[in-house]
């Protein structure tokens, strides 16, 4: 049965031969490709409503998340920084700079000289401090600061208090005025009239002390 009979050369019939087992095997190979890519076609129709239930999913789970208040750490602590500010801390010394000043350069014996005082915050954190009176140290002394003349503490009863409460860069100013006697510690002593000459005031709130400020008694 393998050998071609026929009228014609035995090379045509094995052509032949050989032509049909070709077209059946790329028959054959269309068969198995059409059969993979149906496989393939029923796989990706079942994924796809896994596909859309998790993109479902997903748009659901964000909704939700969009719609929910936001939330953050930072939401305590801002309501208690809103409290600090509605009371702020007492200031530290090292934020307070103090400064005095003279009402004129000179002034005739009897005459009552005029101080002022300027407390400034210095830092950038709002802060508040009691400077009443009683607080508020200005002394009068000699330029050398050898002799001390008076002092506002020394007969001061010790008045109310006087809170200040001063954002960063802020001043509070207060304004003295000196009955140009001297004055001891407790009020010991008599009181008597300063005499004439050169003298340097200081102003004092806490430990921060102003530089002094010259001015004539003449």
């Amino acid at each position: 049965m393998l050998e071609p009979n026929g009228p014609l050369p035995p090379e045509i019939y094995w052509r032949r031969r050989l032509l049909a087992i070709g077209a059946l095997i790329v028959a054959l190979v269309l068969v198995i490709w059409l059969a993979v890519m149906l496989l393939r076609g029923g796989d990706d129709k079942q994924d796809t409503p896994a596909a859309a239930a998790a993109t479902s999913a997903t748009s659901t789970t964000a909704a939700n998340s969009s719609s929910a208040p936001e939330s953050s750490p930072s939401s305590a602590p801002a309501s208690a920084n809103a409290t600090a500010s509605g009371s702020p801390v007492a200031c530290p010394d090292q934020s307070l700079a103090v400064k005095v000043t003279v009402g004129q350069p000179a002034y005739k014996p009897g005459e009552q000289p005029v101080f002022g005082i300027v407390v400034t915050n210095i830092s950038t954190a709002a802060c508040q401090r009691d400077m009443g009176s009683g607080l508020q140290q200005v002394t009068v002394q000699s330029l050398d600061g050898q002799r001390r003349m008076w002092s506002s503490t020394d007969c001061d009863q010790g008045g109310p208090g006087d809170v200040r409460a001063l954002k960063g860069g802020e001043q509070a100013a207060f304004t003295l005025t000196w009955s140009g006697t001297s004055s001891q510690p407790g009020c010991a002593g008599e009181r008597v009239q300063v005499p004439a000459g050169a003298y340097a005031v200081v102003a004092q709130l806490g430990s921060v002390r102003s530089t002094p400020e010259t001015f004539n008694i003449s």
